[in-house]
């Protein structure tokens, strides 16, 4: 019986990955003030506002990081419109926080001095707090993947963490269902019920067979930087009804630690249809 999953970490799609990042190396500039009226006047100019930190600057305990980056290293920054939607048109919004990036900071607009660059990894979630001076910052929430307005759609900030070689990151990585149009267990029955509409022995046909169940549309996991795959494609053509793929069933890199308590959860079934 062949695999049902398979995992977008193959070479070619890791060549493809090194040009891509090459052509989106975000440019971003230093953001000396805070607050709404700065980030306001910013994308009133075309720019979004933007931060990079360490990931230990998540957690409670910040000195916990195994990157060599000190939290003291947190930029506030802004990057260009233009080039942050072109990235989400290429790279597609449900796999953008799974995708790393190469970042440069530069001194200011056109400015040839490199402050600093890096990895970096957007951040699935952002949010905005403001601390007891009024100071604006910026930290994780589970509401969104990117801070949105609620009404335009605009993109309204970026989060993002350094992903240097050898951190452990936190990803949740969509997950992709393929196969579905040869899928046995959804197919079951359709040529059959075909025959009968033609010999006028039954109404108009219905589908027979079975439905995707999607359980999980993504798995989190702890990935070394260097092999946070983009997104996870399981194939169910060869999936019956009943059959399901477990969590345990999906193969990665070695590196990467599914943090799940039960690898025995499945993530999707080829469920039977009810039928009138």
């Amino acid at each position: 019986m062949s695999s049902w999953w398979r995992t977008a970490a193959g070479d070619g799609l890791r060549r493809a990955a090194r040009v891509m990042r090459s052509y989106h190396t975000i440019q971003a500039i230093p953001r000396e003030l805070k607050g709404n009226r700065v980030s306001a006047r910013d994308r009133a100019q075309g720019r979004i506002p933007a931060v990079v930190f360490t990931q230990s600057y998540l957690q409670s305990n910040p000195s916990s990081s195994s990157s060599s980056r000190p939290v003291s290293r947190k930029h506030l920054l802004t990057t260009e419109k233009k080039q942050i939607q072109a990235i989400l048109d290429s790279v597609q919004l449900p796999f953008f926080c799974s995708t790393t990036f190469p970042l440069q900071i530069r001194a200011g607009s056109g400015s040839s001095s490199l402050l600093e660059s890096g990895n970096v990894l957007p951040i699935k979630a952002t949010g905005i707090r403001y601390l007891p001076d009024k100071r604006e910052d910026t930290i994780a929430s589970p509401l969104r993947k990117i801070h949105r307005d609620q009404e335009t759609g605009k993109i309204l900030n970026l989060v993002f963490v350094w992903a240097d070689e050898g951190t452990e990151l936190k990803v949740d990585v969509p997950v992709v269902f393929n196969g579905e149009e040869a899928c046995p267990g959804l197919q079951k029955g359709t040529s059959d019920t075909k025959w009968l509409a033609l010999e006028g022995l039954i109404g108009k046909p219905k589908k027979q067979g079975g439905h995707l169940n999607r359980i999980r549309t993504t798995l989190k996991y702890l990935c070394p930087a260097e092999h946070i795959p983009s997104k996870i494609e399981v194939d169910v053509s060869n999936l019956d009804i009943g059959d399901k793929v477990f969590m345990q069933d999906i193969k990665v890199h070695s590196s990467l630690k599914l943090l799940s308590k039960n690898e025995s959860i499945p993530i999707c079934k080829v469920a039977a249809t009810n039928l009138d």
